[in-house]
């Protein structure tokens, strides 16, 4: 049987070697690890944006095998610090995408009419967490998704992508610091030591 999900095998990106693991379709790998250990570097490297060694597929596709651009269809990553091209939201989604805003946002559907400059940091990564997800994607790289939000929203957002996830079965990676967060978001942990990730069982 083939297997499904994200699989990364003797992955090797910066100062992070041999890296193997796991994430089925619908569950949450945490990643963990000090500031600057490479945990950035390998999301970049499973989007096929930072230069790897090793093997990554999803769904038994292989990286290598496709286009890019065409990768980065199925597994979308969402950066500490979202990317912005144009003056108004609606011009970052596809049309009618204000009717559908999840209320977990909470945005009003007039946000698409706002100009990207007006929205605080939190703001423009709740967006980045929808605009992520309207792609419809099958694997999710998140890098410290809720890193700008107060504990409310932060709290709101991980049911809101908890949901999201396990409903449309999307296999992530989701980089965090907050042992609080991982105990409630993570199926499985690894926490980088110098140039390995190790399993982390419970929480910190």
């Amino acid at each position: 049987m083939a297997l499904t999900g994200l699989l990364l095998q003797g992955v090797s990106v910066g100062a992070l070697r041999e890296v193997t693991l796991t994430a089925p379709g619908g569950q949450i790998v945490c990643l963990s690890g000090a500031s600057g250990s490479g945990k950035s570097r390998l999301l970049r490297a499973v989007a096929d944006l930072e230069p790897h060694g090793g093997q990554i597929s999803l769904n038994s596709l292989n990286q290598q095998s496709v286009p890019a651009h065409r990768w980065r269809r199925q597994v979308v990553m969402v950066p500490a610090e979202s990317q912005w091209w144009f003056d108004e939201v609606s011009a970052h989604f596809p049309e009618g995408a204000g009717e559908r805003l999840p209320a977990a946002l909470g945005f009003p559907a007039e946000v698409m009419d706002w100009s990207v400059s007006r929205l605080s940091s939190g703001e423009r990564q709740r967006l980045a967490l929808w605009r992520a997800l309207i792609q419809e994607p099958d694997a999710l790289l998140l890098d410290e998704p809720t890193a700008n939000l107060d504990n409310e929203s932060t709290e709101a957002i991980e049911r809101w992508l908890l949901q999201e996830i396990e409903q449309r079965q999307i296999a992530t990676l989701w980089v965090a610091h907050d042992s609080a967060q991982i105990h409630r978001v993570a199926n499985v942990h690894y926490r980088i030591r110098g140039s390995a990730l190790e399993p982390v069982h419970g929480s910190d």
